[in-house]
């Protein structure tokens, strides 16, 4: 297994992996037609303009083939008015590749590079139903509060969590 920073090639890995995690991961709480509309296409066409923005930084997990089966994404949302701050935008892994310790190498990788720029705090938003939550719990995120969103028709319940020691989190990745 391989993290590396993304790059515009890696936009149809990328949207594939995105589509297949949504209907894995949302399964029975996003409305089944909303996620059996999401399409590879369009999700490429949406990473190769997140892979070109420079205020997003993305990474992606490949097996030992090379094929991409994950990636994380940070950068401020237009949401987070916080100093020094940024987000936590994605983490998503195939089915098959969760549980393995990738997503944790995931979460160290982008933290490093949240390090470096020197923020302080680092927002995530997950969904309330979304059993990723626990993983942003383990590894130190703090509740903050709690928004609805509208998803494919439905009102979901949205959490926002916040990590605002960089090293203690760092400390527990390794």
């Amino acid at each position: 297994m391989k993290i590396r920073k993304a790059n515009i090639q890696d936009a149809q890995g990328i949207g594939k992996v995105h589509v297949d995690s949504w209907r894995t991961t949302y399964q029975g709480i996003i409305p089944d037609e909303f996620l059996n509309q999401l399409s590879y296409e369009q999700r490429t066409e949406l990473w190769k303009k997140n892979i070109s923005d420079a205020t997003n930084y993305v990474l992606v997990a490949e097996n030992e083939q090379g094929e991409i089966i994950g990636f994380a994404t940070g950068g401020t949302r237009e949401t987070n008015t916080e100093p020094n701050s940024t987000d936590l935008t994605s983490i998503y892994l195939l089915e098959e590749y969760q549980g393995k310790g990738i997503g944790k190498q995931l979460l160290k990788e982008i933290f490093g590079y949240f390090k470096q720029k020197s923020y302080e705090k680092v927002f995530v938003e997950v969904l309330a139903e979304n059993k990723t939550r626990y993983f942003y719990e383990y590894y130190g995120a703090q509740y903050v509060k709690n928004v609805e969103i509208k998803i494919g028709g439905k009102i979901l319940e949205e959490l926002i969590y916040v990590w605002d020691d960089m090293d203690k989190v760092r400390e527990k990745l390794i």
